[in-house]
């Protein structure tokens, strides 16, 4: 089955600037990336600098991680709300495993392994997507209803895991019980001056790059958005598909959870608070079609850095935090009206 994002233009007399139109096109969120920078740099002497390049990235990574995640659902035609809500609940319960003694049945399990926590946080990550998958598939309830009302949940369970207090709390950083360094480094850590969390942001979009693009899984993700009566005539088990999306939104909600608490050295139930916005802007300004099949990690990946250097610009040019916002909200309307006019021309609509 032809898969939306892999469908070739109609060809057409003139066919070099026909090709030259379509990759100006298609490369819009690179060509608006670059013109931002180029701008940046000749407004304020301070953007171009090495160390802003990296703050940058830093800055960028958890969004980035999100946005991966979040391609995922939205190429199946879906929204995943609960993205940040996963981050926080999988963030709140790992540090409490790590800071907490644990008292199970009668046995008491004392602070867990770093390894074993950062497991169960994962788990928990992929569990709460896995819900969302099956919430949607079961019931056949709208994506946006199952995941705003998921997203109220988990942070109402985040809240109870943790007491409505950071983690860890003063007391217990006073009594000996830390997060362990590598999880530290893994949010503000560098390796050869690369921040570490923009390492893990890349690695986790290779590994979506080559889903979507090699696995039967990724195939099956595009023919679901891209028609989904024809994806359930090819055989395809729509609903576990679904679920399987909502999974990996989920795990890599939970990733960025983990780098967060390594960049703030605590986790709380409302971290994170609106990134999920943020991270479904990134998939927009990146060029996935919002009805699904059509778009990708990379792009998302590129979607993140805009907005990180977006915010990191505004900060530097020292516009007013009101204004910050007003930009913010019309570059995405910008980006969207964009698109749409792009996908027109591509398929030869008016």
């Amino acid at each position: 089955m032809e898969m939306a994002s892999q469908r070739s233009l109609p060809s057409a007399p003139g066919g070099a600037g026909t090709r030259y139109r379509d990759l100006l096109l298609r490369g819009g969120p690179f060509i608006a990336l670059v013109i931002l920078c180029v701008f940046l740099s000749m407004a304020t002497p301070h953007f171009a600098t090495l160390d802003n390049m990296f703050n940058i990235t830093r800055q960028s990574a958890f969004t980035a991680i999100l946005a991966i995640g979040q391609t995922f659902v939205i190429l199946t035609g879906g929204i995943d709300l609960s993205v940040a809500a996963v981050a926080a609940l999988s963030a709140c319960v790992t540090t409490v495993l790590l800071t907490t003694p644990i008292t199970l049945f009668g046995y008491d399990f004392g602070i867990l392994p770093a390894p074993l926590a950062i497991a169960i946080g994962l788990g928990v990550g992929c569990a709460c997507g896995a819900l969302n998958g099956w919430i949607i598939a079961r019931f056949k309830i709208p994506d946006f209803i199952a995941t705003l009302g998921t997203m109220t949940v988990l942070r109402g369970v985040a809240l109870i895991v943790t007491d409505g207090l950071p983690v860890p709390s003063f007391q217990s950083m006073s009594s000996g019980a830390a997060l362990p360094s590598a999880l530290i480094q893994a949010g503000s850590g560098s390796m050869l001056g690369i921040p570490i969390s923009a390492i893990i942001a890349l690695i986790v979009a290779l590994v979506g790059f080559y889903i979507l693009r090699y696995r039967a899984l990724g195939r099956a993700i595009f023919a679901v958005g891209g028609n989904r009566e024809a994806a359930r005539v090819a055989g395809i088990d729509i609903g576990r598909t679904k679920i399987m999306a909502y999974m990996i939104s989920g795990l890599t909600a939970a990733i960025a959870g983990l780098i967060m608490v390594g960049r703030l050295n605590s986790a709380n139930a409302l971290m994170a608070d609106g990134e999920e916005l943020r991270a479904i802007a990134a998939v927009v300004i990146g060029g996935t079609n919002l009805f699904g099949g059509e778009g990708g990690v990379i792009g998302s990946l590129v979607g993140a850095v805009i907005i990180g250097v977006l915010n990191n610009g505004l900060n530097l040019l020292n516009v007013s935090p009101f204004w910050q916002r007003i930009v913010q909200g019309l570059v995405i309307v910008l980006v969207v009206i964009f698109d749409q006019w792009r996908r027109r021309k591509t398929s030869g609509g008016n």
